[in-house]
């Protein structure tokens, strides 16, 4: 049994209490005190979880979302390098084709150019024996020249009038 004094102003107030009873409501209090800790502890520890979660979360959306845009930066680049060497591709096979018919078209030129000399070396040729013959007032030349891809055709009358 414990005995304690308490004054309020004038008042002394005398509380007699029992010890047994006291340690047991320190227990029960001391119980509960652990109780609401624990509850307030494990309450505590789930917003911290949460937070980190969180927190990890952004971290990682932000991450993703970094990598996506340097994914795409590199698509892009890997896309203009594309298109710049299908175009240089194009410009080199056009200039190819146009040096080719270029070519092609000189040496066509140049063949033609080639057959006509011999039509007129073999028209020269004819000229100069027809002058020299003897009767060149008896009998008048009518030629034809037929020029072909791949050969040369001479028709040549002599008319005696």
């Amino acid at each position: 049994m414990g005995l304690r004094f308490c004054t309020h102003g004038n008042l002394i107030v005398l509380v007699i209490e029992d010890v047994e009873e006291r340690t047991e409501w320190k227990k029960t209090e001391k119980q509960k005190l652990k109780k609401t800790f624990k509850k307030q502890t494990k309450a505590a520890t789930e917003i911290q979880a949460w937070w980190r979660g969180t927190l990890v979360r952004r971290t990682l959306l932000h991450a993703a979302l970094r990598a996506c845009i340097i994914q795409r930066w590199w698509r892009l680049t890997l896309d203009s390098l594309l298109q710049k060497k299908r175009r240089q591709a194009l410009v080199t096979y056009a200039n190819t084709v146009r040096a080719v018919v270029k070519i092609q078209s000189l040496v066509r030129m140049w063949r033609i150019h080639w057959r006509y000399r011999q039509v007129l070396n073999a028209i020269y040729v004819i000229q100069c024996h027809w002058q020299c013959h003897n009767c060149h007032t008896c009998a008048l030349l009518r030629g034809h020249c037929v020029v072909t891809a791949t050969h040369l055709q001479f028709h040549i009358e002599i008319i005696n009038p």
